[in-house]
Formats: C-alpha cells, structure tokens, sequence
C-alpha cells in the first residue's frame, strides 16, 4: 500500500498495475483513488471494461490512443479472469509496450501468481496484493478516522468495537459513521454508544450461538439462529464448523501451555479474540468440543448427498445434546 499511497501522492504513475487481494473495501478504495488521480473527470481519456470476454485488441488499440488534451489515458479493466486461467498471448506480450502516456489498471478477485500475465504486470510495473489487515492495523485505521472527526476512544473501547464489528473494513466504517453521528456534540466515545448504535456482526452472534449450543440452551441458540437467517443456512453452518475447531485448537494449546500471544498467532485471530476463545475453551471438555466438530462434517456432508436439507442439518445441529 505504501508504494500505491505513493505514487498517488506524487502523481508518478507506472505504465500498468494489477490490485487484488482478499479485503474488498482496499481493493476497491484504491481502485477509486487511481482513477481519481489518473483521470479526475476526464470521460475522454478513460476507458473502462468490466467481466469476463474482453476484447483484447480493443483494450490494446484504446491503450496505443494518445491521451486528447491530457497528460495521461486510463484503462481500467475489472474482473476480467485475465489473470486466473490462461492469459491472452497478445495481451501478454503488449504489457511491456504500453505507451509511457497510458496507465493500464487491471483489478481482479482472484490471481494465479504463475500466470504470464501477472509476471509482466510485476515486472513492468505494480502488482498490489491488498490483504486482510491486523487487529493493531485495523484499531489504527479506525482510530484514524475517528481523530478526523475530532473524536477520541481508549483501547479498550476499541477493542469491544473490534469484538463486535468483526475484521471487514467496509463494516468497520459504516459502524463508525454511526458512533461518529451518534456522538455529534461529544468528543470522548464510550463503551455504552457502542452497545447503543452498534450492529453485533454475524461472527460475534456465532460465537454466542456456540456458546449455548454446548450449554444445552437450544432456545437461546435457536433465537440467534432465527437473528441470523439473512444468511445462507449452509455459510451459519461453515461459520460453527470453524468456531468449533478454533476451540479445538484452542483447548489444545492451552493444554500444552501456550499464552494468549502464541495463541492469538497460531489460530490467526487477534489477541483480544483469543482471550475469548480461551475462555469458551475452558468451559468446555475435548470430547465436547470434538464431538460438534465430527457432527459438523456428517452434517455438511449430509447436505451434499441430498440426505439432508441444508435448513435441516443446521437446526439439528443447534438442538444437538452432547452425550
């Protein structure tokens, strides 16, 4: 990101650049920002193609276009596939011919760094894998925003704020836009207006819906699951699965001795997320915790087969009595 904050800043673009990565709200934030940067509102020198079945000598001879009246031509290229599965030859082969007036933007969802494509846009030019961030990375960010609007929070605050909103970006600024319009006339943000304005993401309800499932209580788990079913059943199953075997790992780490860091590393969670696990953890036995994790994967195997109905194996699963 520093060497795209960069070149943003300085206004000294390379000729090609391919984002990617697995957090969206980076992707797209400095898709917008390049473009803004490159072309402002200048329609004339920008081009843009969107899915797959682009053609190529089209995007090439739009590229080879001297800029009307501008410095620079933006082509921008979104979802194009260009990168996944077996590149255009002459696409390829182009990228170190693009005209130092052209900027070309590829921006895609998934990439296969052995692709001939990436290679040359790496070698050519700027190849930005824009990842999920880190709980410090995320607070920071967080905090960041906040300070613009005159706002301040403690660490432990922000923290609750993490624990609640989950790691997305784009659900991390839209809760924060809330607690910012909430606090209008307030510079200190309190743990009570995040409880008051805050939306609880799916991940935190399902730690909660573990919680009960193990404890016997179906009528709160079941409440939950009634709170959560926006979702796809089959994604509530996925998220259980995996809350179900991070505790395994959990119980098992603890068994062995490890603390809260080395836990929070080897369970890829931030710290303040381990600390709960380890808690849940603890209220449990191995063979509790074993036995939902085996019932997950008949369950979900059952969907597959037509055995079960997806809304079914989920429901089971809450009602569930560990024996």
């Amino acid at each position: 990101m520093q060497t795209l904050n960069q070149d943003i800043k300085d206004k000294t673009f390379r000729r090609v650049y391919l984002l990617f990565g697995d957090e969206p709200f980076l992707v797209n934030s400095y898709k917008k920002r390049l473009r803004e940067a490159i072309a402002g509102d200048d329609t004339m020198n920008y081009n843009y193609f969107e899915g797959k079945g682009q053609d190529v000598k089209e995007i090439i001879s739009l590229a080879d276009t001297m800029p009307f009246f501008a410095e620079r031509r933006l082509v921008l290229i979104d979802g194009s596939g260009f990168f996944k599965s077996s590149a255009p030859e002459e696409l390829v082969n182009y990228i170190p011919e693009i005209p130092e007036s052209t900027c070309m933007v590829f921006v895609e969802n998934e990439v296969d760094k052995r692709n001939k494509l990436y290679k040359k846009v790496k070698d050519n030019g700027y190849a930005a894998e824009l990842k999920k961030q880190d709980a410090d990375q995320l607070m920071r960010w967080a905090a960041g925003i906040l300070s613009k609007d005159g706002k301040k929070i403690t660490r432990q605050v922000m923290e609750y704020f993490m624990e609640r909103t989950g790691d997305d970006m784009e659900n991390i600024r839209m809760e924060l836009e809330k607690l910012i319009c909430y606090t209008m006339g307030r510079e200190v943000i309190t743990k009570e207006d995040v409880e008051a304005v805050g939306t609880v993401h799916v991940t935190n309800r399902i730690f909660e819906m573990v919680t009960a499932i193990v404890a016997g209580n179906t009528r709160k788990a079941m409440d939950l699951y009634e709170d959560l079913l926006k979702e796809p059943p089959m994604r509530i199953m996925f998220l259980i699965a995996k809350q179900f075997n991070q505790l395994l790992q959990v119980k098992e780490l603890v068994g062995k001795g490890a603390q809260k860091s080395e836990i929070a590393s080897r369970v890829k969670v931030p710290p303040f997320v381990a600390g709960k696990l380890m808690a849940q953890a603890r209220a449990f036995t191995r063979e509790q915790i074993l036995s939902y994790v085996e019932f997950c994967v008949e369950s979900e195997e059952a969907v597959k087969t037509g055995r079960l109905s997806d809304r079914l194996a989920v429901e089971l699963l809450i009602a569930k009595k560990y024996e």
